[in-house]
């Protein structure tokens, strides 16, 4: 199916990779470390996809309390990489992943990723995967500000030599639709992620994927064509 973009960034954790349980038993353990009673699941769903200092922020009752902010997130790294480090982690691809990214890798389209992961982490969930050979442009919180602020498809743009009118966004948080938004970049909101697509069309979503499959279709139609 043909549709008009030239470059399709997709969000990480919660669209590609269903992460949520190692970072939510992460998130405990460093609450827990810090002597803090940990958030609920609900809460801590609801800030993947923010850089980690913005995400611990706003679980915490003062989120202006910088050095307690500093001392979680450091103690959320430590936590996770003993997770990922063990022999029984599980991270696993959402259903249809690699059959829709080699459908829209060609014609020269180019694929990327904006996410809040840390690049250490991206590139050890994506040579876990071996997905990374997909993607021309990669962009972290490392060297760009988090979302919802446009920065990371504003370097997406400039590695890939695409235009906004030529880009879209696909995500399952309203971080992700607020960034497309922020950089005039069209959104594409998923629904098996951690946000409702309520919210997501709310944020500026001008479509909801209901799963994978649906993907190229979905493109298709805001392209106004299909082959």
């Amino acid at each position: 199916m043909r549709h008009r973009f030239q470059l399709i960034v997709f969000d990480y954790d919660g669209t590609l990779v269903d992460s949520q349980h190692g970072i939510l038993r992460a998130m405990t353990a460093c609450f827990t470390a810090q002597g803090l009673v940990p958030p609920d699941a609900a809460a801590m769903r609801q800030v993947i996809g923010l850089s980690l200092e913005s995400a611990v922020a706003r679980l915490l009752p003062d989120p202006r309390d910088t050095g307690l902010v500093a001392r979680v997130s450091e103690n959320y790294r430590q936590a996770f990489l003993a997770l990922r480090s063990a022999a029984d982690y599980h991270e696993p691809l959402f259903p249809g992943v690699r059959e829709t990214l080699v459908s829209l890798d060609k014609d020269g389209v180019r694929l990327g990723i904006a996410t809040g992961k840390a690049r250490r982490g991206l590139n050890a969930s994506l040579e876990r995967h071996q997905l990374g050979h997909h993607f021309v442009t990669m962009q972290t919180v490392d060297t760009a500000a988090g979302k919802p602020d446009p920065e990371m498809l504003y370097l997406a743009m400039a590695e890939a030599g695409a235009t906004p009118g030529e880009t879209v966004m696909i995500g399952d948080t309203s971080y992700d639709m607020t960034m497309a938004a922020n950089a005039g970049v069209a959104a594409v909101g998923v629904a098996w992620g951690y946000h409702d697509p309520v919210e997501l069309r709310h944020c500026g979503a001008a479509a909801i994927a209901d799963d994978f499959a649906a993907l190229p279709a979905t493109l298709s139609d805001l392209s106004g064509a299909r082959a």
